[in-house]
């Protein structure tokens, strides 16, 4: 029995290695950055800012606006509220921002479609583009400098760079939690989309930082997405409407990050269970239309099968180690040897898989590691040796989605961390230290050149 669970393991394992090679191949374009255009001309952008009880946190996101170095003549701050006595109606009112009550809303999706129905038609004509920004986050100086620039790329929908809010703040602002969570953007961005942009492909949507050309709404008719993860479905919709996206990391925006091990689990189910509401709704249609347009394999491995030898192998390994422990409870009892069961199919699988995570995690931390550079070493070391841990929850999130995706799932409230006042400017300053360690490399391989 130890042979042939021993050989099945092996054979599985090795398929799903040569399965996921497209894959690792992504991994190759985490370094390649897209070249980086000066604007021509001045556009008109609407910040879109859905702020639904968020008036403790949100004072830092509207100083962040306010020290915008892009012509104010040419961007609105639109904040959407459900409630007009929300504090945050007064905040805003008072800075000259643009306040929408949407009523009804019980997700982002409808908060958003709410705000732009309710802009008048002239107005809403005037904007070149719209970008979603949540209420806990806090902007570079030049964010929106930047987004006019990313216009001049011809793309629909830009993603933006996503720094960590968390490290504006002291040691209590971040956790091995929030730290691991905060891999997620680099293992979106830098080792999947900027892949997905140079092959053409919808990218992997965050609906934090990202900016959608008017056009784009137009063609929605305002923005249609209820699911628990709309940004997801806007990358489905890209394949149906043909809607070109790009990430940009040139344009910083800080993101919060949840500090307990159970608002991250539960975040992480949200998104898992809706892309599982998207893959049901979508999944025929998107095969349909790549079928139709006859494009390369890479499409077709992108939406249909890129997850699946990375399920093979986790299944295959969580089997093997079941078996291991069965074999090696049944040999001990029976007085014969059980330590080969227990190194080979036990220690040996899970090290594995153990190995191939922590390697994964090291890259999305070199391609991201100036975002991670106010960490100390030990929060670094901390954090690579628990994210494989944080990455193979994923295995029962999985599986609890499947059942969440037909029963529904509510949103939830996210509990926000509190920053002494002053975050904006931290920002401000941690992009002045980028900018000039930035310039200093240039000028150094300028020299050498």
């Amino acid at each position: 029995m130890f042979r042939q669970i021993l050989i099945a393991y092996v054979f599985f394992a090795i398929l799903s290695f040569v399965m996921y090679l497209p894959k690792i191949v992504q991994f190759c374009y985490a370094f390649k950055k897209p070249p980086h255009k000066k604007a021509t001309g001045l556009r008109k952008i609407g910040l879109v800012i859905p702020a639904l009880d968020e008036s403790k946190v949100i004072g830092d996101l509207f100083d962040s606006i306010e020290k915008q170095d892009y012509d104010r003549a040419y961007f609105d701050v639109n904040v959407i509220v459900k409630d007009p006595t929300d504090p945050t109606v007064a905040m805003a009112k008072a800075l000259g921002y643009n306040v929408f009550i949407v009523p009804n809303q019980t997700c982002k999706g409808e908060a958003l479609d709410g705000c732009f129905k309710q802009i008048p038609q002239e107005s809403f004509d005037g904007y070149a583009a719209f970008v979603i920004i949540d209420a806990d986050a806090v902007l570079a100086s030049d964010y929106v400098t930047e987004l006019n620039n990313a216009l001049e790329h011809d793309f629909d929908i830009f993603l933006t760079r996503k720094f960590i809010k968390n490290y504006l703040g002291d040691r209590k602002q971040r956790t091995i939690f929030s730290n691991c969570s905060a891999l997620t953007y680099p293992m979106l961005d830098t080792l999947g989309n900027n892949y997905r942009m140079e092959r053409g492909l919808p990218m992997n949507m965050c609906g934090q930082g990202m900016m959608v050309r008017r056009s784009v709404i137009d063609e929605l008719g305002g923005w249609p997405y209820r699911t628990l993860t709309e940004d997801y479905k806007l990358k489905l919709d890209s394949v149906l409407h043909g809607f070109r996206s790009m990430y940009y990391p040139y344009a910083f925006i800080y993101t919060e990050e949840v500090l307990r091990h159970k608002e991250a689990y539960n975040r992480r189910l949200r998104w898992v269970t809706g892309y599982s509401q998207c893959d049901r709704i979508y999944k025929k249609q998107v095969k349909m239309k790549i079928k139709k347009r006859g494009t390369s394999g890479a499409e077709w491995f992108e939406y249909f099968f890129a997850l699946v030898p990375l399920i093979i192998f986790i299944v295959a390994t969580v089997l093997t180690m079941a078996g291991g422990i069965a074999l090696a409870l049944y040999h001990w009892l029976h007085g014969l040897p059980w330590l080969k069961d227990v190194i080979f199919l036990i220690v040996m699988p899970f090290g594995i898989m153990y190995g191939l995570e922590f390697w994964y995690s090291l890259l999305a931390m070199l391609s991201y590691r100036d975002v991670f550079k106010p960490l100390s070493g030990w929060e670094k070391l901390g954090m690579l040796l628990f994210s494989p841990l944080f990455m193979l929850e994923y295995f029962p999130i999985f599986i609890q989605s499947r059942i969440r995706a037909k029963k529904g799932m509510n949103w939830q409230p996210t509990k926000h961390e509190e920053y002494e006042k002053g975050v904006a400017e931290k920002a401000l300053e941690q992009q002045a230290e980028l900018k000039n360690a930035q310039k200093e490399d240039t000028d150094e391989k300028e020299q050498v050149s």
